[in-house]
């Protein structure tokens, strides 16, 4: 298009222009002359373009599965061609939920800066397989919380990830802070979470931790699907945890392990800056701490004892750890809890204490004298009277070096 024609130059002619003879003047097409005397008639429509889509008539039905269910591409596919009739292919199935989800994703993850004392985000890092310097291995995790204000942080080495573990952790993360926050986060972990009861919308939490949040004074929060980054505070110190790779075959023994994960505790809080606050993290805490709240340590430590159900054999025993221990003859064929407690084991039969042992794997076979003295009576014994069972014992059975039996308080 000639830029020389302006309309300033055309007008010149005066009013009335022949258009022709203006474009034999200036060498061009009466056209030209025309487009700058009229623009608006040569103006052209935009025609924007409709897409349309095999898959049009169904998304509806895809955004609902995939919202409420959490439905993968495989079967949202498998429901279109069984019940919709559907007649395109899997890859435009797939490749709209694979959008649709990442759409999700990016709307809903949003980062947020929690009150000061309002929330802490626990999680693990899961079976870092390690080394002393002997080449013993060691499989390990590492439970995590931190701080949502401050980012101060506790961890602490564990070797397994049971619900006593997770509880214990908890209260010594509690003793750490000097209280607890009003919610924990937490991923949809066993411990926490019911999975034979919880779906996609609806997560249940299992019946023994939402005793233990109650007597804790906490709210249990869980990560919803599709929101990873909403705890990605305690993601962020997961990898940091990767730092102990470089101590394997580094350390002397599980001691020595235990300490390196108490000093990388300590630099996170009191040296290192947090990247997403700037600060070092104990700068923040001197003021979040002024909110944590206290908890009654006395009833949350019966949470960590580790309990488990065993049948009594007809031998009026129960088998535990590789030793076996009696019980009266009346609960022969009854299941009994077993609570472990440090060096002491408790025998109980709905929640009513049976026994007490001290554990000694020196004996593998552990008696209340009172039990052994029944069970003879009802064994190849049962002709004795109770004064030659109890002259049998004293002379053979306290001589056996395998067998525990226990003349005192049968408590």
């Amino acid at each position: 298009m000639r830029k020389d024609i302006t309309i300033e130059k055309i007008m010149l002619g005066g009013e009335k222009m022949n258009k022709s003879e203006l474009a034999r003047q200036y060498g061009c097409c009466w056209r030209t002359i025309d487009k700058r005397l009229n623009p608006d008639k040569y103006k052209k429509e935009k025609k924007t373009r409709i897409y349309t889509s095999i898959l049009d008539p169904y998304k509806n039905i895809i955004d609902e599965k995939i919202e409420n269910n959490n439905i993968p591409a495989t079967g949202i596919y498998f429901l279109l061609k069984t019940k919709y009739d559907y007649k395109g292919k899997y890859g435009i199935v797939n490749k709209y939920v694979s959008n649709k989800k990442q759409s999700i994703i990016s709307n809903l993850t949003i980062r947020f800066e929690t009150i000061k004392g309002y929330q802490s985000q626990v999680d693990w890092k899961e079976k870092l397989k390690l080394h002393d310097i002997n080449g013993n291995e060691y499989i390990v995790s590492i439970f995590l919380i931190v701080l949502g204000n401050s980012r101060y942080k506790y961890i602490e080495l564990t070797f397994d990830q049971t619900q006593p573990t997770l509880f214990r952790c908890l209260i010594n993360s509690f003793k750490y802070f000097g209280g607890r926050t009003e919610e924990i986060l937490f991923d949809n972990m066993k411990t926490i979470v019911d999975q034979v009861k919880s779906n996609f919308s609806d997560v249940v939490i299992n019946s023994k931790a939402m005793q233990f949040s109650k007597d804790a004074g906490f709210k249990i929060i869980t990560c919803r699907p599709y929101r990873p980054r909403t705890k990605g505070k305690v993601e962020t110190l997961a990898k940091i945890m990767n730092r102990l790779k470089a101590f394997d075959f580094e350390f002397k023994n599980k001691e020595d392990l235990e300490s390196i994960v108490k000093k990388l505790n300590h630099d996170l809080n009191y040296v290192e800056e947090s990247q997403a606050t700037n600060e070092v993290p104990i700068v923040l805490f001197e003021k979040e701490k002024e909110y944590l709240v206290p908890v009654n340590y006395e009833i949350l430590e019966n949470y960590c004892l580790l309990e488990k159900t065993y049948k009594v054999s007809n031998e009026s025993m129960i088998s535990y750890c590789g030793s076996k221990y009696s019980v009266p003859l009346q609960y022969v064929g009854k299941q009994l809890t077993v609570v472990d407690e440090d060096n002491v084991i408790h025998l109980y039969y709905n929640k009513e204490l049976i026994h007490s042992y001290q554990k000694n794997k020196k004996f593998r076979y552990n008696y209340k004298e009172k039990d052994y003295i029944d069970i003879l009576k009802h064994s190849s014994f049962n002709t004795k009277t109770e004064e030659e069972i109890n002259e049998y014992i004293k002379k053979n059975l306290y001589s056996l070096d395998r067998i525990n039996i226990d003349k005192g308080d049968n408590k």
